[in-house]
């Protein structure tokens, strides 16, 4: 894949204003990009990549149980009960119950661990990796078109994120289901990215971004998607 020009065209189509995210897992930890220095949150880590980054992260490096958990670099039997149940996010006024939170994780997407040793994260335009996923943090004008996109020559939907961690809605979920993925994030996720309240995210499997960008280029010569 040419990440520096594929990430150049999508900029110039959807004039974007934050760098789109490239994602890479790993069995292994690579040696011709930076581990990451100190820990932070899987959220967190896309900031960085958006703003310059190319690095890859390790279990160490995770300071997140959810990031940990849904990006496959533990196993949630590893965690404390209070985390298996769910009972610490009642508090915190995400669910209202412990029942409330199995249910909803019955429908929450992960990796399998015992996997993956690391996760690259990049610009997609320095990317020196093939990624599995790329993340975009964009507008809603600007998510419409790339659904869009990908409906264009496919006729392929979109699948519809819910108030479920970033790690999971729009990094494991893409990686499984191998479908483009829309949503606004989780409450935690946006406070701790300092997202704007008119931001959207959408996350590409890689594999699908040369069609996307291509019928971008092509929509933008039809009636509803001329540039004035």
């Amino acid at each position: 894949m040419d990440s520096d020009g594929l990430g150049q065209k999508l900029n110039d189509l959807l004039k974007l204003e934050n760098e789109p995210v490239a994602i890479k897992w790993s069995v292994k930890e690579p040696k011709n990009v930076e581990k990451e220095e100190g820990k932070s949150r899987f959220c967190n880590k896309l900031v960085k990549a958006m703003h310059g980054e190319s690095f890859y992260a390790t279990l160490e490096e995770e300071e997140c149980m959810g990031g940990a958990r849904y990006s496959g670099l533990k196993d949630m039997r590893e965690f404390p009960a209070n985390v298996q149940s769910g009972a610490f996010m009642v508090p915190k006024g995400l669910y209202k119950n412990i029942p409330a939170v199995q249910r909803s994780r019955q429908n929450e997407t992960y990796i399998n661990p015992g996997i993956f040793n690391a996760i690259l994260f990049s610009p997609l335009k320095k990317a020196e990796f093939e990624p599995d996923v790329i993340f975009i943090l964009c507008n809603a004008q600007q998510g419409m078109e790339i659904l869009h996109a990908n409906a264009y020559d496919s006729g392929k939907h979109g699948l519809g994120a819910d108030a479920v961690p970033v790690c999971s809605s729009m990094a494991a979920t893409p990686y499984m289901t191998g479908k483009v993925t829309y949503g606004f994030g989780d409450v935690a996720s946006r406070q701790s990215m300092d997202i704007s309240p008119e931001e959207i995210m959408v996350s590409i499997p890689a594999n699908d971004l040369p069609r996307i960008i291509s019928n971008l280029r092509e929509m933008r010569t039809k009636m509803f998607f001329k540039e004035e």
